[in-house]
């Protein structure tokens, strides 16, 4: 069962939407790491449901550490990461299985289990459960050295965010995760019109990896791009991965898109390669993140009904987010680091 991440290094989450808890088991962790509360918490922040605009779902989301930490420090053995689910519903879904949802799970989940499975809010597939990729993300962060991750939301829809590596201030900038004042504020007039319709949205999250040191990254599938786009790929909704100039390289000659190395043995040149042939070229590593619109929307879907074997009209209630990014962003920041970390401990070895 694929609910694990990473092989030196190691998450493997837990949990279901609407059951007691979600969480992660984080392994691979050396000793002596500190662990920091307050960044663990705001990290979460970033995450939770419960902020104006987006999902209503009112969870505190506190994360208790269960093993692998004794005064403040990592002990090198597992650490167990639990958060207890305290406003599930549901009775939302009680439509389930007899009416699967349009754009999600439910069916291809319960044909593979046998009707085992429980399908409440996307259970095992919601993104509920990437808050155990959070809690093991902000965990690991230390290990990490000087090799820095950051992410904003980066595009809802036709609006498009520049890149800034410090936060901008503001209500919009802290509710939708973008780091770019101005198009935060165009975004929070889009959500929120699409909040009153009932629909939902497409966007996108841009990562940048820097302080990466030359070589990080194995041979082939095990390659730096080829590891992380299959740890992005997983967070719920994702539909593509772009490094680098991504796509724009389709309309580029190859004498545009080479970089030439510098004399201090890094590319260099605007938007250079932070990748080649699977590994670091010291020039910071640029990651986006393709989310397509969240599939849970409040206006009335044909869909099929199983008993009856005929299309009828669902009309889904609960708590859902009009756009998926802005919560998404410090899930793209997790991923990122634990795969890192792991390709780090593959290339040094924390013994």
């Amino acid at each position: 069962m694929g609910m694990s991440l990473g092989d030196s290094v190691r998450v493997t989450l837990f949990g279901e939407s609407h059951g007691a808890a979600v969480g992660a088991l984080l392994e691979g962790v050396p000793p002596g790491l500190s662990i920091d509360v307050e960044t663990l918490i705001e990290d979460l922040e970033r995450r939770r449901p419960g902020r104006r605009l987006l999902s209503s779902r009112t969870e505190p989301d506190h994360c208790e550490i269960l093993s692998g930490v004794y005064e403040g420090q990592t002990t090198g053995y597992p650490i167990l990461l639990l958060v207890r689910n305290q406003d599930a519903k549901p009775r939302d879904y009680g439509f389930l299985p007899d009416q699967p949802r349009p754009g999600h799970a439910d069916l291809p989940e319960s044909t593979r289990t046998g009707g085992a499975a429980d399908l409440r809010g996307g259970g095992t597939n919601s993104g509920r459960l990437t808050l155990g990729l959070v809690a093991a993300g902000s965990l690991i962060r230390e290990a990490l050295g000087d090799v820095k991750v950051t992410a904003h939301c980066s595009q809802i829809g036709p609006i498009t965010a520049q890149f800034v590596s410090k936060p901008g201030e503001g209500e919009a900038c802290s509710i939708l995760n973008c780091n770019d004042v101005g198009a935060a504020e165009l975004m929070i007039k889009l959500v929120q019109s699409l909040r009153k319709s009932g629909d939902s949205i497409g966007s996108s999250v841009e990562a940048m990896v820097s302080n990466l040191p030359l070589g990080v990254g194995e041979p082939w599938f095990e390659g730096l791009e080829p590891a992380l786009a299959r740890g992005l790929m997983a967070i719920p909704g994702a539909r593509g991965v772009e490094f680098g100039r991504g796509r724009e390289a389709v309309t580029m000659h190859g004498s545009e898109h080479n970089d030439a190395w510098g004399p201090e043995q890094i590319p260099i040149g605007e938007d250079a390669d932070g990748a080649l042939g699977g590994m670091s070229t010291g020039a910071p590593l640029r990651v986006r993140v393709h989310f397509k619109p969240p599939s849970s929307i409040s206006i009335p879907q044909m869909t099929l009904h199983l008993p009856s074997g005929e299309m009828r009209e669902l009309q889904i209630g609960g708590r859902h987010d009009p756009v998926i990014a802005p919560r998404a962003t410090p899930v793209v920041e997790a991923v990122c680091r634990i795969i890192i970390a792991d390709l780090l401990q593959l290339r040094e070895g924390w013994s």
